[in-house]
């Protein structure tokens, strides 16, 4: 898991776990690890630790070395990039891999499946991402656009 974390990544993580590690055995306390994921930056909820803990067969009552904290981590972070996990939606949508879909596509996706918007809402994030004269939507700039917005949602 570790390789996919930068080195500053791993560092800092170090640095922060070390701070839990209060008896020096290189282990936190797995209900500490919502506060430690936290202090970092991350904001996983009650049920995403729980989940992260029986994914490594730890309970509220027992430790994580720093590998399971790393592994969570990563995983965490993975959950937690929602401009790759756009992109990686809309490269599925585009079944002839250009790097464009229609905008009547995307709109016919966004207000029928999943969390279904409104076409109004569709509307907004159409004009945040910059559809072309042809009506094609770029995949990467629509998920930089979508994510980087300042606009309220």
């Amino acid at each position: 898991m570790a390789k996919f974390l930068t080195q500053d990544q791993i560092n800092e993580f170090k640095e922060c776990f070390s701070l839990y590690d209060r008896q020096r055995k290189g282990k936190i306390e797995a209900r500490e690890l919502i506060t430690v994921m936290r202090c970092l930056g991350s904001n996983p909820t009650p049920s995403e630790v729980q989940r992260h803990l029986l994914n490594h067969t730890t309970d509220w009552g027992g430790e994580l070395d720093f590998s399971i904290f790393l592994s969570i981590m990563h995983r965490q972070l993975q959950q937690e990039a929602p401009q790759d996990e756009i992109l990686e939606a809309m490269r599925m949508a585009d079944k002839e891999q250009k790097g464009f879909i229609l905008a009547s596509e995307l709109r016919a996706k966004l207000t029928g499946l999943g969390e279904k918007l409104t076409h109004r809402e569709v509307d907004e994030l159409l004009k945040e991402a910059g559809v072309g004269t042809d009506g094609r939507v770029h995949c990467e700039q629509f998920a930089k656009a979508v994510t980087h917005s300042p606009a309220k949602r």
